[in-house]
């Protein structure tokens, strides 16, 4: 069965269930007012026939009786009233008595309303008696504590029972007319509720199909709208992943490119040059010159795969942090003294801003790497500007400051810029310091395993500003602490 349907059987039977019951209480509240309003009237009419047809010298007053039930004719009323010893004194053709139980509660001195087949005299003046449901109100009349009489005020039962099925049916037209009215506000109930599940089966259908630029918007505050809203929440975090996957599978294949690039160039030089010596096509003044740079082409391709080694490393920590507290100030002097050819050339100024004792807890030999990567980037980059180095202390850490006045980056170099043989210029495939796009890569990783942190600030054709952060001993994570004493034993 759809939904729409279970829905608005749902709703429909709530409806129905309700008018239901509202329908019985109503009738038979209805009812029990009906038959209390008869025997109340009943009641005043026994009042006023004792006040009336009843004289002091205990006889009765027949006329009036006969003027009463005259003009109660309309609505059938009659009398009867009993002696003491329950005969019948009014009217003269009726003979049965009250019985015996109802007459007990009489002589207590209390009223009796009843609905029971009497037998009551034919109004046709021809003596004759008929059977007929009636309701019958009993008054008891006392003189000096005794009983003198009893006035019974009759009333056919089928007068009010017409009353009553005249209101039941007009609450059965009226149930009726709202069921018809609860199965068409049930529909459209149904329908509002089920057109918002459709909207989520719809976009649930168009993920699955790939796409996932797929809007909800929220249109109340119930379950199934707090629904759509964390759906499209999932829909937005969806397309982010897959956008995030497209670029790291993007920059798969970028780096498998890059990497056979790298070592192609190489292989491809020493290739040549063997065959040139093999085939003497090299003259012999420079085969000298030729296996140097052989020499040269081999040593690049190891340095190509020890840093690839090392990456791994350091991304899977599995390299042995060697940590203790030193003077920082000392090794960024060092490095800047060791680039100074190197910044000469490009035409670059290096400038060291750093108090005589700047202590760091970190891995000595890592972090003149971090410090010499970093600044050797700067120097690539930066063609006669300036490579500002400012070391300070900071809260629970230490902290360092690169800057260089150089070519800058986008937002989306900056945000490639430590994966692995990328390069913020692509057209500086080969330098002179032997740029093979993993320098960045490794600092970003070396950081992380000493708790540090990085960030990159860089605008194009402004220059870029590199933060790092070292972390004390006291705050500096355990896990790899504990990760380094390990590989030390082993």
């Amino acid at each position: 069965m759809k939904l729409i349907y279970q829905q608005m059987l749902s709703f429909l039977a709530m409806i129905i269930v309700a008018l239901s019951v509202v329908s019985l209480l109503f009738i038979q509240t209805t009812s029990n007012n009906a038959w209390e309003n008869n025997f109340r009237q009943l009641a005043n009419y026994t009042t006023t026939i004792e006040q009336n047809a009843i004289l002091s010298d205990g006889t009765m007053n027949n006329a009036f009786l006969d003027n009463s039930e005259q003009i109660l004719s309309g609505q059938r009323i009659q009398f009867v009233i009993y002696d003491s010893k329950n005969w019948t004194r009014y009217p003269q053709t009726s003979s049965q008595g009250i019985s015996s139980t109802y007459w007990k509660k009489l002589k207590k001195g209390e009223d009796v309303n009843l609905r029971t087949s009497v037998r009551v005299p034919d109004r046709n003046g021809k003596g004759t008696w008929r059977t007929q449901n009636m309701t019958i109100y009993y008054r008891p009349i006392f003189y000096s504590g005794k009983l003198a009489y009893v006035i019974g005020a009759l009333s056919p039962v089928d007068t009010i029972q017409a009353s009553i099925n005249k209101t039941e049916r007009n609450v059965f037209i009226g149930f009726v007319i709202s069921a018809i009215a609860a199965i068409i506000l049930s529909y459209f109930l149904a329908q509002y509720q089920v057109r918002k599940i459709n909207r989520l089966r719809r976009a649930t259908h168009e993920i699955a199909q790939g796409n996932y630029d797929v809007k909800i918007k929220k249109t109340g505050n119930d379950e199934i709208s707090e629904l759509a809203n964390d759906f499209g929440e999932m829909t937005t975090s969806l397309q982010e992943s897959q956008e995030e996957i497209k670029r790291q599978e993007d920059r798969r294949r970028q780096f498998m490119a890059d990497a056979a690039h790298e070592m192609r160039t190489p292989l491809t030089t020493i290739n040549g040059l063997l065959e040139g010596l093999a085939y003497d096509a090299i003259p012999e003044d420079m085969r000298a010159k030729s296996i140097e740079l052989m020499r040269s082409e081999t040593n690049r391709l190891i340095r190509l795969v020890n840093e690839n080694l090392d990456y791994e490393k350091i991304r899977s920590n599995q390299i042995v942090l060697m940590r203790n507290t030193f003077n920082a100030s000392d090794d960024l002097n060092n490095v800047a003294s060791q680039l100074q050819k190197k910044a000469d050339e490009a035409g670059d100024t290096i400038t060291v801003n750093t108090p005589a004792e700047l202590p760091v807890y970190a891995d000595h030999d890592r972090f003149v790497q971090v410090i010499f990567n970093i600044m050797q980037n700067a120097i690539q980059f930066t063609q006669n500007g300036s490579i500002t180095v400012t070391g300070r202390r900071a809260y629970h850490q230490s902290e360092f400051v690169i800057s260089d006045t150089g070519i800058g980056m986008t937002e989306e170099q900056v945000k490639n810029i430590w994966e692995r043989y990328y390069k913020a210029d692509p057209s500086r495939k080969n330098t002179k310091y032997g740029e093979s796009g993993l320098g960045m890569a490794i600092v970003h990783q070396l950081v992380q395993v000493h708790g540090g942190t990085i960030k990159v600030d860089s605008t194009e054709g402004k220059g870029t500003t590199f933060t790092v952060t070292f972390p004390d001993e006291d705050t500096a994570p355990k896990k790899t602490n504990e990760a380094a004493d390990k590989n030390s034993q082993a």
